[in-house]
């Protein structure tokens, strides 16, 4: 029996990993931590029977304890309860499914705990890759993507050790505005950017995929995932997300890794890594499949995956920088109080602000966070 620590269970990579738990029953999970849905977290700990619950609010945390104080359960809140689950002992692997920067120190004390991570949050390895990495390595720590992209090139490299990669192919959908151009997005409603074609996502995740901006911070993740240079990395637009990412390699072999678009399958291979298990569901018919296309994105309707490789270029903490401005505007954004076009530029505009640090800690990674912020608050 696999025991793992679930962080972001009430989300949804969180709660399609426990769809696998409830369809495996060979995966326990120990600790399951959430934002603020108090009434989800009560049913999947009365379901799964967890050591330890987490909710970010301490209010929540009392009104969850008092919901399930008939269950040999343990409630905590706020960073020390992500902590603690994080690093809680017996558990194998940390799941971290939480959106946001919330999960940099979280993963940290995992890896030096001796835990695997599964990792399904991008902001980890764009703000804090250079840490994270390093320490991984020296506790020889794996760390598995979760993202269907790099899932895709994870598997793609398997078996190919010691053999050079020419380029990382990573590919996009385009979101729903594929194909249009800026004048076309002047009036975009929070409705019409949540319309992912292919991807049932969070409200967060679906606009970053609309601003491409989720394209951005991925090919940030990438260098860090694979030790690859920034050139090395190349955005291909595949609107029918049969193929999820391909690598090519130095002789000019291309492998690619196809599948229907569910997110329970590089979980799952996360999961269960180097086994793979049944997974039930849809499969790819290829008689129905008339053609995959493939396009080059556009920069200039879509500059957020242009900042993108900007941010990366100029390292240290412009990364942070890009990130906590995006999250940030995308906040504004759905709150109906930024337009969808004045997302990037407020991206541009906090990384030409936030103070430079080559080589940032995490507490410096967390200060830039806040100044972005700051930033933005006295401005929009």
């Amino acid at each position: 029996m696999k025991k793992i620590a679930l962080l972001g269970s009430t989300g949804s990579i969180g709660t399609q990993t426990l769809e696998i738990v409830r369809e495996q029953k060979d995966v326990k999970a120990v600790a399951l931590a959430a934002g603020r849905n108090v009434r989800l977290l009560e049913e999947q700990v009365r379901e799964f029977g967890p050591e330890l619950a987490v909710l970010w609010d301490e209010k929540d945390a009392e009104e969850l304890k008092a919901r399930v104080r008939d269950l040999p359960v343990r409630v905590a809140s706020g960073m020390d309860g992500l902590l603690e689950a994080a690093t809680l002992p017996g558990s194998e692997l940390l799941v971290t499914a939480i959106v946001g920067m919330l999960g940099i120190r979280p993963t940290v004390a995992a890896i030096e705990a001796g835990k695997a991570i599964a990792l399904a949050n991008k902001e980890t390895l764009v703000t804090a890759g250079h840490i994270i990495t390093r320490m991984a390595a020296e506790r020889q720590t794996p760390i598995l993507p979760v993202d269907s992209e790099h899932s895709a090139i994870f598997q793609a490299l398997n078996g190919e050790r010691g053999n050079r990669v020419q380029r990382i192919l990573l590919t996009a959908s385009g979101g729903p505005f594929r194909g249009k151009k800026r004048a076309d997005l002047e009036h975009v409603r929070v409705e019409d950017a949540l319309k992912h074609p292919n991807w049932s996502m969070g409200k967060k995740i679906t606009v970053d995929s609309a601003t491409l901006v989720n394209k951005g911070l991925e090919v940030m993740e990438a260098k860090w995932l694979f030790g690859v240079k920034q050139e090395q990395i190349e955005v291909v637009v595949h609107p029918q997300s049969v193929i999820h990412s391909m690598v090519e390699y130095e002789d000019g072999a291309v492998i690619a890794q196809l599948g229907t678009p569910d997110m329970r399958l590089p979980i799952q291979y996360a999961l269960y890594y180097p086994h793979r298990r049944h997974l039930s569901g849809e499969r790819l018919d290829f008689s129905r499949l008339s053609s995959l296309t493939f396009e080059k994105p556009d920069l200039e309707t879509f500059p957020g995956l242009r900042l993108a490789f900007e941010a990366m270029r100029k390292g240290g903490n412009v990364p942070t920088a890009y990130n906590a401005a995006n999250e940030k505007a995308v906040a504004l954004f759905l709150g109906r109080k930024a337009r969808f076009l004045e997302i990037p530029e407020i991206i541009q505009a906090c990384m030409e602000q936030c103070r430079f640090r080559e080589d940032p800690t995490v507490e410096e990674i967390l200060e830039t966070e806040a100044e972005a912020h700051d930033f933005i608050e006295s401005r929009w």
